[in-house]
Formats: C-alpha cells, structure tokens, sequence
C-alpha cells in the first residue's frame, strides 16, 4: 500500500527509486488527481502557496521519469 506520509510533499528522486512499480504507478495517479483538485482550487479562490503547483508538477515528473527508467530495466 501506498506510505502517504509525504503525500503532497515534496518527494527526494531516493524514496521513489524505493517505491514498487505498481506503488509508483498509484502514487503518480493520486498526485495528478491531488494537482487538478489544486488547479481547480485555486481558480476558484486563490492558493496562498501557488509555489505548491509548480513542486507538485516537478513531483510528478520526477515520478514518471523513474518510472520510465524502471520499466526499461524489466
């Protein structure tokens, strides 16, 4: 199951190289999810931190990028 205790925290590239290939393919989901939710958010009423996006973006990049470099390696 997923650890979600950095969830919407800025992850380090070594705690998504620990993460399984299914757990990683979850946790992208749920953070695309948490980062529309955010947009949507905050065109409606704007976010105090809009600092917040821009780290969920590089996240989920960080994220895909493993990804792709894991299931390559298989």
């Amino acid at each position: 199951m997923l650890n979600l205790i950095n969830f919407n925290e800025e992850m380090k590239a070594k705690e998504i190289h620990e993460m399984s290939l299914a757990d990683l393919r979850e946790r992208i989901d749920a953070e695309k999810q948490a980062l529309n939710s955010m947009r949507i958010n905050h065109t409606i009423s704007p976010l105090e931190d809009t600092s917040k996006i821009k780290k969920a973006k590089a996240d989920i990049a960080r994220m895909m990028t493993i990804l792709a470099l894991k299931e390559k390696q298989n």
